[in-house]
């Protein structure tokens, strides 16, 4: 009987580095994401956004939710896609 080791389900141990690859690529944007989102709920103070951020897997979906409806964050850009300059400061006194 002939086996072939690392050659399941049609693919070879070539295969299986590339879905490694892409899983842990994915991983880590969705380690990112999810850390971001988790430090913006606890800076506002959001205890039930932070507490379903923390709980649930949503392969980052919930956190890009929360980061562009709730926190606005990418939606203070000006047309051209540049950040809006930040307000100069008038002297006290």
């Amino acid at each position: 009987m002939y086996h072939t080791y690392g050659n399941a389900w049609g693919l070879s141990p070539l295969g299986f580095l590339g879905i490694g690859l892409i899983g842990g690529l994915i991983f880590i944007i969705v380690f990112v994401l999810k850390g971001y989102a988790l430090w913006h709920a606890a800076r506002r103070s959001e205890k039930w956004w932070f507490i379903a951020l923390l709980v649930l897997n949503t392969m980052g979906i919930l956190e890009l939710i929360y980061l562009i409806a709730v926190v606005g964050k990418w939606h203070n850009f000006k047309d051209n896609g540049t950040p809006p300059a930040s307000p100069t400061p008038t002297p006290q006194g």
